[in-house]
């Protein structure tokens, strides 16, 4: 990694951890360039990167100010996508792009314990907090089981508003499997990063009361403006 790049890494962690509170300004070149032992051009570069990120801007003969802290998001049983960033104090948002109905795939079948050969709603789009987007998403569904979600999407504003209209009044989170990633250039351009920029990939799987596979979801979290936390399960 180069060291711009870590010292973007560093001051990011710390934005998110409130270290630097929106509004706020950021230490001077001179004074970030003395505390990570390098150049002023160094730290230029690693102020750039998060002012591409959305997380800084400068203002000629002001300074870098902090523009907004990540949201922190839970992953839990229980947590809706909406509901948490409300909580948050933002305003969250879910644009739907894509709708079809193909077979599933080999990774499908197995995620929702389907036949070879059995069909799949497929749903891709954007969370938005703040009109702003934050994460690109893959949800999977039974088209046997749902047969009327594609129309139920498109009356919006979200997956879960869908399932109650056909009839899924409640779901709980299985299962979510983290990894690692970096943007590519369509996800770059989709988020409004730069390619290479990193990502938060969850795969995970909702499940009903009586343990039917409802959903299987992939989700690519920018990880600048998103703090995922592993929550301790919550009662309904």
């Amino acid at each position: 990694m180069t060291i711009w790049r870590s010292i973007a890494d560093t001051l990011r962690d710390e934005i998110a951890r409130g270290h630097h509170v929106a509004g706020s300004r950021l230490p001077t070149e001179a004074v970030l360039a003395a505390r990570f032992g390098v150049n002023r051009h160094t730290i230029r570069q690693a102020l750039a990167a998060l002012a591409d990120e959305g997380l800084v801007r400068s203002r000629r003969g002001a300074g870098v100010f902090v523009l907004a802290v990540p949201v922190d998001y839970p992953l839990g049983q229980r947590v809706r996508f909406h509901h948490a960033v409300a909580l948050a104090g933002r305003i969250p948002g879910r644009q739907i792009d894509y709708v079809a109905t193909r077979p599933a795939d080999p990774a499908e079948v197995a995620a929702l314990d389907l036949v070879q050969g059995a069909q799949v709603h497929v749903a891709e789009g954007a969370s938005l907090i703040d009109g702003e987007a934050v994460a690109l998403f893959r949800s999977v569904f039974p088209a046997d089981l749902l047969p009327d979600l594609p129309a139920a999407l498109a009356e919006g504003p979200g997956v879960t508003a869908a399932l109650t209209r056909c009839g899924i009044a409640d779901y709980t989170r299985a299962q979510t499997r983290i990894t690692a990633r970096v943007a590519d250039a369509a996800q770059a351009v989709r988020l409004g990063a730069v390619t290479g920029d990193a990502l938060i990939r969850t795969e995970a799987l909702n499940v009903t009361p009586d343990g039917r596979r409802i959903e299987y979801g992939v989700t690519w979290w920018l990880a600048a403006r998103v703090t995922l936390t592993v929550a301790a399960d919550q009662p309904s």
